[in-house]
């Protein structure tokens, strides 16, 4: 297994936005912190796996290059000119992509051993249908690793962020900070802690495309609780990775309790990652 490499990480995540292929590089380069989550839980990755909501295919081709045998398929066809250039680059032969949806996944029941949601979930049109689709084509017993971030904490806002660590859309509401930002990013971009290269948002305010709200999914831990278990999966191994902040600023004893609030901990989590088994 690859090691994760920070230093790589951080370099390829300030010019990921530079074009599809750099993010596939990002993707890439970062595809090892799933790796050793899935370690973590105790799950080998082998066997037919679904990437789904793949972007522009880096993760699919670090899976395949594990030795899975790897679909990567998302709404747009992203990986055209970078999954399948990385594949072709990395020497990896067992990876394909198509262009779909989520919510109606063009393949058959029950096909894949393993099913990757990586960062999608918060972004599609029906929460619901796309974890029922993942779990229609999941073989019985097959694993769903997932991963979001709840829409009140920094990290799943999906927004810039200021340079003075202000969270700004809990103290306006999501529309208002939305409106700020964008009128930040055209009239005063020294105020925000991204850089050009990095952000899908300020990039499309300096090629003076429309800047639209990407998050389309409130994502909480309830939410994201009930929505699994009406799909029909059930908890492997769950991991809720607190963000420095809280870290830093929090005791050990009162952050646990917090953490577990419903509300507080959709503020304070920056990232859950779950296993889930198909029933």
């Amino acid at each position: 297994m690859r090691t994760v490499d920070d230093a790589a990480i951080a370099r390829a995540a300030a010019v990921r936005r530079r074009s599809e292929y750099d993010y596939g590089l990002f993707e890439y380069l970062r595809s090892p912190k799933i790796l050793h989550n899935l370690e973590k839980a105790g799950v080998g990755l082998g066997g037919r796996v679904l990437d789904a909501g793949c972007g522009a295919g880096g993760t699919a081709v670090s899976l395949a290059e594990e030795g899975a045998r790897v679909v990567g398929l998302d709404l747009d066809a992203r990986f055209r000119g970078s999954g399948t250039r990385l594949s072709r680059e990395k020497g990896v032969e067992h990876v394909r992509f198509l262009q779909g949806d989520g919510a109606r996944l063009p393949l058959r029941d029950g096909v894949f051993d393993f099913v990757l949601s990586h960062e999608v979930v918060e972004h599609v049109y029906a929460a619901e249908d796309y974890l029922r689709e993942c779990h229609r084509v999941l073989r019985p017993g097959g694993l769903l690793y997932l991963s979001t971030a709840p829409y009140l904490s920094l990290t799943g806002a999906h927004l810039p962020r200021l340079r003075v660590p202000i969270p700004l859309h809990l103290l306006v509401g999501r529309r208002a900070a939305f409106a700020v930002f964008r009128f930040l990013g055209r009239h005063a971009p020294f105020t925000l802690r991204e850089q050009l290269e990095s952000s899908s948002f300020l990039m499309a305010i300096a090629k003076g495309q429309p800047v639209r709200d990407s998050l389309l999914q409130q994502v909480t831990v309830g939410r994201l609780s009930a929505w699994s278990a009406a799909a029909g999966f059930i908890p492997v191994w769950q991991h809720h990775r607190i963000t420095g902040f809280f870290q830093k600023a929090l005791p050990g004893a009162l952050r646990r309790t917090l953490a577990g609030v419903p509300w507080i901990q959709d503020v304070m989590i920056g990232h859950i990652e779950w296993v889930l088994r198909k029933a």
